[in-house]
């Protein structure tokens, strides 16, 4: 039987400034996705999930990310009656690190049985069924994780509703660091926490903030680019969810990131920096004002990735 396997990157969303409309891939940690024909049953089934510890994902298709992806894709294609397709699902991130680990498993389906029945679909037109599969994790529309997961750089999401996404330019010699702290925070939680109502003066900050971050983007300002990345609006609510964000914080600027702030929902959080031997400091520093308040963590250093949804392998 025909099988794709792919690899699948994390993604940082967010970034500090932009909030459910800026988001970018690194190398590692990623889910491997499996896709294999199966003449035996027509539609998508999950047979296999590893990598989960104690956690419980559903194998019911509509209810998990990567099923819903894969089968709406399947079902756009016309090959819903007449095909059938196993998904197995390898994780290789934890669960509720902030690290697009549903947006992970999400993408990578699509490509998968995209690249399964011939790739009749452009990665860019994939990203409507991506949405639609990570919205099974946190009920909301929005693509700061998978767009990134799925065409890799930093992305930006003009519209969530017309999935209107852009590419921006990557500095030479950027690379992030991102620990994650053995700490969960749910995104549907992190959500409940923020107010919908922001200040005008802080509305005027993070625009300014947004506006000069993606300046500094297209003109490499690498100065510019480290004054842009101040969250005014989310770190100060969501950072309340995180032991001993200032500390990680303070230690990521001390050590010569550009900037330092929360990934996606939390609890992980990233650092900007200018070469890779100062996210690998950034990085150190990070873990080790976190261990001062008790708690283990990972750490990962990665320029950013610009591949997205990597095609690992394809059997006949």
């Amino acid at each position: 039987m025909k099988e794709v396997r792919v690899f699948a990157p994390a993604t940082v969303a967010n970034v500090a400034v932009g909030f459910d409309i800026l988001g970018f891939a690194i190398d590692r940690p990623g889910d491997e996705i499996v896709a294999r024909l199966n003449p035996s049953f027509t539609g998508i089934r999950i047979t296999d999930i590893t990598g989960t510890a104690d956690k419980i994902l559903p194998r019911e298709t509509e209810k998990n990310t990567a099923g819903v992806a894969a089968q709406r894709l399947l079902e756009h294609l016309g090959r819903g009656g007449d095909t059938g397709i196993e998904l197995e699902i390898h994780k290789r991130m934890p669960f509720g690190s902030g690290l697009g680990s549903s947006a992970a498993s999400a993408a990578g389906a699509a490509v998968a049985v995209n690249e399964l029945l011939g790739a009749p679909l452009t990665r860019e037109a994939l990203l409507y069924f991506t949405v639609l599969g990570e919205e099974v994790a946190d009920g909301s529309f929005h693509a700061d994780n998978v767009a990134p997961c799925l065409v890799g750089g930093i992305t930006l999401i003009r519209s969530n509703e017309s999935l209107d996404v852009h590419h921006l330019p990557v500095p030479a010699g950027l690379h992030i660091a991102v620990v994650h702290p053995e700490i969960e925070i749910l995104t549907r939680d992190a959500r409940a926490v923020l107010s919908n109502q922001v200040p005008l003066a802080t509305a005027i900050r993070q625009m300014g903030g947004l506006a000069s971050f993606i300046t500094a983007l297209y003109t490499n300002d690498i100065s510019l680019l480290g004054r842009s990345l101040r969250d005014h609006m989310v770190e100060p609510q969501r950072k309340q969810l995180i032991t001993g964000f200032d500390d990680v914080q303070a230690a990521a600027l001390e050590r010569g990131a550009l900037g330092c702030s929360i990934s996606g929902a939390g609890p992980s959080m990233f650092a900007v920096c200018d070469s890779g031997y100062l996210a690998q400091a950034a990085g150190q520093g990070m873990q080790a004002a976190f261990q001062r308040h008790g708690i283990d963590s990972q750490l990962y250093v990665s320029p950013i990735n610009q591949r997205g949804v990597e095609v690992i392998s394809v059997t006949e």
